[in-house]
C-alpha cells in the first residue's frame, strides 16, 4: 500500500482552463436542421487543463501553488475562485490584458459529449509577462519540493520561460515534470522527466512505434537527445514505458473505461506526489499507472485519492491474482526495481492442501517485511520429497491458490529439491521457515540478512487431512 506521511508543496505552471459541462437528455432532432435537441437539465464547472493537474495535486494530498498567466476578463473570477476553494495560492497567477481566460464547454447528452465549443487565446502570452513570471518563480523556487509544468500549448509554456525555469530549477537542485505538447521537444531540454503518450513521443522523437522495439528507439532517443534524467511514455491502456538506465514497461488493469480525459493530468499529478514522498522512479511510476486506471472509471475530468488508489490496488489482487505467478527471470528483474525501503520476504513449501495453519504461517510472514514471496515445490520435487502419491494439487493448482492470498505478493516454482538457487538469485532480505527447523540447518541462511522461524499451528498439516481422508 502507498503511504504519503508528508504533504509535498508542489508548483504547477501552465495553461489554466474551466471545463464547462451541461448536461441534459436528448429525445429529438431539430425541425430546424438534422442536429439533435438537448434539454438540459443542470451546469456544472471543473478546473482543466493545468488546472486539472492542481485537483489531482490536491486531491492526492498536496498543498499547491499556482504560476500562470490568463486574462482581465470575467472567467477570470470563475477560476481563481474555483482555485482558491481548493486552498491553492493564486499569487503568481498574472494577468495580461487582451488575453482570453480559456474555457471549454461540453454538452452532454446521457453520458455522451454531442459537441465542444471552446473561448480562448493560443498566442504566446507577452515578453513582460514572461518576464514577470519567471521572476516570481525563481524567487519562490526553494519553498517548492518540484514543479510541474502542464503544457497544454495555448501560449503560457513559451520556450523562453520553459527553458528559464529548468535552468533555475537545475541550478536550486529541484525536480521538473513536464507533461509536453507539439513536435519540437526542444524547450523541455535538461527537465527530470517528460510524460508524452505514445503518439506524442513518435511525432517528436520522429519514429514510428509500433513495437517495443520502435518504443525503446524513440524513448531513449528524446532522454538522450533532451538531456533528460528520465521518460516515461503513456501507453493507454497497456500501461506506461519507463527509460531509466533501461526501458521498463508496467502494465495496467483498469476495471471499466468510462472517459480518459485528463488521464494525463493525473500521472504528472501522481509522479510529482510520488516523487516528493521519495518513492523512485519506478514505484512512482506505478502510483501514478494505479491513478490513472482510478480516474478513466469516471466519468468528465477526474481526480483519484490515495485511498482509492489503494482500494483499486487491493481490487486489483483479486482481480488479476494469477499475475502474481511468476517465473525466477521475471521475479529477479521486478525486485531489481523495488523500493529500496522495501524488506523482501521468503518462504518456501509444497502447501498442497491449503489450510488454516498455512494461511497463519504465511500471514506471520508477511507481517515481518514488506513483500512476501512464496517459493513453491514444483511437482517432481514434491514427488522427490514426499514420495510418488504426492502432490494431490498439481503446481498450478496450488500456485492459483496460493496467488489468491492478498498478503502473498508472488508465487515463483522451483524444480530442485532445495530452494537454494532460487535464494541466491533473489537475495531476499528474510528467510522465514517453520519453528521445527530449531537446531537444524536452514537452507539459504547464510545468503540473506535474517531468518526466522515462525510456529506452526497445532495439528494443522496436509499429511493429516489426507489421513482423515483416507479413514472416512
Amino acid at each position: 500500500m502507498y503511504k504519503i506521511s508528508k504533504a509535498p508543496k508542489i508548483l504547477v505552471v501552465g495553461d489554466l482552463m474551466i471545463d464547462h459541462y451541461l448536461w441534459g437528455s436528448c429525445e429529438r432532432i431539430s425541425p430546424e436542421a438534422p442536429v439533435q435537441v438537448v434539454d438540459i437539465k443542470s451546469e456544472t464547472s471543473a478546473l482543466g487543463g493545468a488546472g486539472n493537474v492542481i485537483s489531482n495535486l490536491v486531491s492526492l494530498g498536496a498543498n499547491v501553488d499556482v504560476a500562470s498567466v490568463i486574462g482581465d476578463d470575467e472567467n477570470k473570477n470563475i477560476l481563481i475562485a474555483m482555485l482558491k476553494k481548493l486552498g491553492v495560492r493564486t499569487h503568481m497567477l498574472l494577468c495580461e490584458w487582451g488575453r482570453k481566460t480559456a474555457k471549454k464547454s461540453r454538452i452532454m447528452a446521457s453520458h455522451q459529449q454531442i459537441v465542444r465549443y471552446d473561448l480562448e487565446s493560443k498566442k504566446d502570452i507577452s515578453p513582460a509577462s514572461q518576464e514577470r513570471l519567471q521572476k516570481a518563480i525563481s524567487d519562490a523556487i526553494l519553498e517548492y519540493d518540484l514543479i510541474l509544468l502542464s503544457d497544454y500549448a495555448k501560449g503560457v509554456l513559451t520556450p523562453k520561460l520553459v527553458s528559464g525555469i529548468i535552468k533555475t530549477a537545475r541550478e536550486k537542485g529541484k525536480l521538473t515534470l513536464i507533461d509536453p505538447k507539439g513536435e519540437d521537444y526542444s524547450k523541455y531540454k535538461g527537465a527530470t522527466l517528460i510524460t508524452p503518450n505514445k503518439k506524442e513521443a513518435s511525432i517528436a522523437s520522429k519514429i514510428k512505434i509500433t513495437n517495443d522495439t520502435t518504443l525503446r528507439e524513440a524513448g531513449e532517443k528524446l532522454k538522450r537527445e533532451l538531456e533528460l534524467d528520465f521518460v516515461i511514455v503513456t501507453l493507454s491502456e497497456d500501461g506506461m514505458a519507463i527509460f531509466d538506465k533501461n526501458m521498463t514497461k508496467i502494465p495496467t488493469i483498469a476495471r471499466e473505461v468510462y472517459d480518459v480525459t485528463g488521464a494525463g493530468d493525473t500521472v504528472l499529478a501522481a509522479l510529482g506526489v510520488g516523487l516528493s514522498a521519495g518513492f523512485d522512479i519506478h514505484k512512482a511510476a506505478l502510483f501514478a499507472t494505479s491513478a490513472a486506471a482510478v480516474v478513466v472509471a469516471k466519468l468528465g475530468s477526474a481526480v483519484a485519492s490515495v485511498d482509492e488508489i489503494n482500494r483499486y490496488e487491493n481490487q486489483k489482487l483479486h482481480i488479476n491474482h494469477e499475475s502474481k505467478i511468476v517465473n525466477a527471470d521475471e521475479l529477479q528483474k521486478i525486485l531489481e526495481h523495488k523500493d529500496k525501503k522495501d524488506k523482501v520476504v521468503f518462504t518456501n513449501g509444497c502447501f498442497d492442501i491449503l489450510h488454516t495453519g498455512h494461511v497463519k504461517y504465511l500471514q506471520n510472514a508477511k507481517n515481518l517485511g514488506s513483500l512476501l514471496i512464496v517459493g513453491l515445490n514444483s511437482d517432481e520435487s514434491v514427488k522427490r520429497l514426499k514420495g510418488y502419491n504426492r502432490p494431490i494439487n498439481d503446481e498450478q493448482d496450488r500456485a492459483c491458490v496460493l496467488s489468491a492470498l492478498g498478503f502473498v505478493d508472488y508465487v515463483v516454482v522451483f524444480e530442485e529439491d532445495t530452494p537454494y538457487q532460487l535464494i541466491e538469485r533473489l537475495k531476499p532480505d528474510i528467510l522465514v521457515k517453520g519453528a521445527d527447523y530449531k537446531d537444524k540447518e536452514v537452507v539459504g541462511a547464510g545468503l540473506v540478512k535474517e531468518v526466522v522461524l515462525i510456529d506452526f499451528v497445532e495439528n494443522k498439516s496436509t499429511t493429516n487431512i489426507i489421513k482423515r481422508i483416507q479413514e472416512q
